[in-house]
């Protein structure tokens, strides 16, 4: 089993700056792509970023120039820059990991991280 755990998340006002945190832990696996998700009040879950074990990134147009997503492979780990904040912006940002085991390595799998609070005040 893979846990993922997110941080960084909080209370920022419009224009400011976070970064969250993400990290995958457990044993016998490979990343193959972390990301992060987001869910407001009332809407479905929608992806923000993503980025591949090849540091292949993709975005969502409503954070394109304003986040930047990487990742460590060595350290299963990932990390969300987000600039220019806007209202918004407020939910609650999923980070994800796709992952294969060893034992395994045809199947892959992903995991959630519990989820961390973005609030952005105008």
């Amino acid at each position: 089993q893979v846990q993922v755990v997110e941080s960084g998340g909080g209370l920022v006002q419009a224009g400011g700056s976070l970064r969250l945190s993400c990290a995958a832990s457990g044993s016998s696996f490979s990343i193959d792509a972390m990301g992060w998700y987001r869910q407001s009040p009332g809407k479905q879950r929608e992806l923000v970023a993503l980025i591949s074990s090849g540091s292949s990134s993709d975005y969502a147009d409503f954070v394109k120039g304003r986040f930047t997503i990487a990742m460590d492979n060595a350290d299963n780990s990932a990390w969300l820059h987000m600039n220019s904040l806007e209202p918004e912006d407020t939910a609650v940002y999923y980070c994800f990991a796709t992952v294969r085991y060893y034992s395994s390595y045809s199947q892959v799998r992903t995991y959630w991280g519990p989820g961390t609070q973005v609030t952005v005040s105008s």
